[in-house]
């Protein structure tokens, strides 16, 4: 947000008071109220990430998007920084050079202000546990922004260009958002000699895009077409269990909608699930640090049918791995949002009275069998 000109002085003092309150711990109601007050100002912070991405580029509108890859040179960006993707397509423009998107960035594409660049091909590639191979497979120049990169082979760590907040020994690091160098290697490197067989995925599920349709989703639930939504979304990782994600959502019944976001999409973001209710049955919301839109799509379907979140058909069904997946659940709490499942472990930092209490005042749910958790999401439990 900041990088995009949104800033907020109370949240930066909100990160002093947190180090302060840190300093001087003092009992388990102290820290869950502080816990709780965190989950309110990354709500804050959400909703400025999501008026300046949207300022800059518009409401991401639904868009077929391209996950094979076609013939020409390549640059493969990854991370999260819209930024650097608008200026690395401006850099790139008239080069013949075609720009992939790969994990966190996937939902770039339905950004009108992004998508209107022509060499803005596709994306390549699924979740950063999987760039090793992905990097290692892909023919030409890679430019990670954000977080996320795993130590780069050295059979590719020549084409790894580092910008913004990420870095690692041995890979060029990007500077004033000077793209020459990573341009450079892409044009010496082969690139695809060849068009792979087509297929797409959809993405560009905004808040904006899926309330523009809402009155047909409101009779479809009315109507009984449609019986349940999940949100089945989080971070991703190379953990055994994870597959209980991408089995949760394909034996979700027909007559249900999945909601998705952040890396754990991967898990099955290309999945066919056909439509229902003049919409997708796979909707991509966004990005990790995006998850503003889930919110809001709540809360309006909520406003809709006059009740509460807790008393809609609608589940949460969360992977967890790291920091931002944390800040997101604070703000679910802090929201008052109850019945949450977590997986496919809980978090180390979860102590036994840590979850009581979570399990006391939000009923939170560590994920059990996908049988078993359907049919309670499916009753209403």
């Amino acid at each position: 947000a900041q990088t995009l000109g949104t800033t907020d002085k109370d949240v930066y003092g909100f990160i002093h008071e947190c180090m302060s309150f840190l300093s001087d711990i003092n009992g388990l109601d102290k820290l869950l109220h502080m816990a709780l007050k965190t989950g309110e100002v990354n709500f804050k912070v959400m909703e400025m990430l999501d008026s300046a991405n949207t300022g800059a580029y518009g409401h991401p509108v639904p868009t077929e998007v391209l996950i094979t890859p076609i013939k020409g040179k390549a640059i493969l960006i990854s991370g999260h920084d819209l930024k650097d993707l608008e200026e690395l397509l401006k850099q790139t423009e008239g080069k013949g050079i075609n720009i992939y998107t790969h994990g966190e960035m996937l939902p770039a594409h339905g950004y009108p202000g992004l998508k209107k660049y022509k060499h803005l091909a596709g994306n390549y590639g699924t979740a950063w546990q999987n760039q090793q191979k992905e990097f290692e497979a892909f023919p030409g120049a890679i430019l990670m922004t954000t977080n996320c990169l795993m130590e780069p082979r050295q059979t590719y760590k020549h084409r790894v260009f580092n910008t913004g907040l990420v870095g690692f020994d041995g890979c060029e690091y990007v500077t004033h958002k000077d793209f020459s160098k990573v341009i450079e290697c892409a044009l010496k490197e082969k690139g695809f000699t060849e068009d792979a067989p087509k297929d797409t995925v959809l993405a560009g599920f905004g808040h904006n895009a899926v309330l523009s349709v809402a009155p047909q989703v409101i009779d479809a639930v009315k109507t009984g077409k449609i019986k349940h939504f999940f949100l089945v979304g989080g971070c991703d990782g190379a953990k055994p269990g994870r597959n209980y994600y991408t089995d949760f959502v394909d034996q979700a019944p027909q007559d249900t909608v999945v909601l998705t976001l952040a890396c754990g999409k991967f898990r099955f973001f290309d999945h066919k699930l056909g439509n229902i209710g003049g919409i997708p049955r796979l909707l991509d919301v966004g990005q990790c640090n995006d998850s503003y839109s889930a919110v809001q799509i709540a809360l309006a379907l909520s406003k809709a049918f006059n009740t509460d979140v807790n008393s809609l058909p609608l589940s949460l069904i969360l992977s967890w791995y790291e920091q931002k997946a944390v800040a997101v659940l604070l703000t679910l709490l802090h929201l008052g949002i109850k019945n949450i499942r977590l997986g496919p472990t809980l978090p180390a930092f979860v102590t036994k009275p840590v979850l009581d209490v979570l399990v006391e005042k939000f009923a939170i749910k560590p994920i059990t069998s996908v049988e078993q958790d359907m049919k309670d999401c499916m009753a209403g439990h």
